[in-house]
């Protein structure tokens, strides 16, 4: 099985397109032997904590149902950038004898060392999205400033 997504424009540009994504995720399933249940897309939908991913909440169900027990993912931060998330991820992964397989980071939750550092992956990707936010914080201040007039 399979969880594609792109949540930017920017992104399909820089070759992470679903097609690009499904075409990179077929080649590892052929190399190790993986049999496809399905593809699961959320389409322009990011992974940011509150969003609502139809296609993940399918996906977590068929795993529930035993449909399917592992998730294979091109990026780690395509299936989130928020650390609570992952750990919420990983437990339900446990409880439900499923893991994750992740092509460009090589990571699979069957063992502790992968599960470490997924971790700290995840750490990264979400302080990478809290330093966005500052940033954008600061040039939004920034321009409500010079637009205001001045005070004498």
């Amino acid at each position: 099985m399979c969880s594609v997504r792109v949540s930017t424009e920017d992104q399909a540009r820089e070759g992470f397109s679903l097609p690009e994504q499904e075409k990179r995720l077929r080649a590892m399933y052929e190399f190790k032997g993986y049999e496809v249940y399905r593809v699961y897309e959320d389409a322009g939908i990011s992974a940011k904590t509150g969003n609502k991913r139809p296609a993940f909440d399918e996906l977590l169900q068929d795993i529930k149902d035993k449909k399917c027990n592992t998730i294979v993912v091109l990026k780690l931060d395509r299936l989130t950038r928020s650390v609570a998330d992952w750990e919420k991820i990983l437990t339900f992964l446990e409880e439900n004898d499923a893991f994750l397989d992740c092509a460009n980071d090589d990571i699979n939750t069957t063992n502790a060392n992968d599960k470490m550092i997924s971790r700290i992956l995840t750490s990264v990707s979400q302080q990478e999205i809290e330093r966005t936010s500052e940033r954008t914080k600061i040039g939004l201040a920034g321009a409500i400033k010079v637009g205001q007039p001045q005070c004498t």
